[in-house]
């Protein structure tokens, strides 16, 4: 990653966690959650859940949105800054890295991130983006591990198989990122 590239992600990254702080999502200051940001996300979510003041309410409906971006964010952020994304990610098809270890713990922190936003979004509404999204690079970074693709394999066949997969993980994070986003509109 270039120096000019890490400037906007550390930004991001400082923004979201300043946010966060500002918020009250950032420390487990509650006693809801076990001090990580997205426990604390999911402890406010909780709190939101049981306030009663409505669950249909918009104000609370952005706010649970806003919760979830928040503690998603956190997780996109940390496997952006390990694993890059995109043309950038181990897992694009252009990478050299495609077809290696490197590419598959990619994959394996993808598919956690994945499964971590299916959580968070779990019986609520106004998430049908994210949910889309989440499943497809779960499913994808499945695919990837089953078809043995982190071990280089040398066929044309199972190189080929590992390309689509491959690159629903390089683009899982902005996916993710953008699907959060579509859940503030109720999308």
């Amino acid at each position: 990653m270039t120096k000019t590239r890490r400037g906007p992600i550390r930004a991001a990254v400082l923004l979201v966690l300043a946010g966060a702080l500002a918020t009250g999502c950032g420390a487990d200051a509650d006693g809801g959650g076990d001090g990580r940001p997205e426990a604390a996300g999911r402890a406010a979510l909780a709190a939101d859940a049981g306030t009663g003041t409505g669950a249909g309410a918009t104000p609370d409906k952005a706010r649970i949105a806003e919760n979830v971006k928040s503690a998603l964010e956190v997780r996109i952020s940390t496997g952006e800054g390990r694993f890059g994304s995109g043309t950038n990610s181990p897992c694009a098809s252009s990478s050299p890295k495609a077809f290696t270890e490197e590419c598959g713990e990619a994959a394996d922190y993808a598919r956690e991130t994945a499964r971590f936003a299916l959580d968070e979004i779990d019986g609520r509404s106004g998430f049908a983006t994210l949910g889309t999204v989440a499943r497809k690079l779960d499913k994808a970074a499945a695919a990837y591990r089953d078809l043995g693709c982190a071990k280089g394999p040398a066929a044309a066949d199972a190189r080929k198989a590992c390309l689509d997969p491959a690159a629903v993980v390089a683009q899982g994070f902005p996916d993710l990122r953008s699907g959060a986003t579509m859940g503030l509109a109720g999308k």
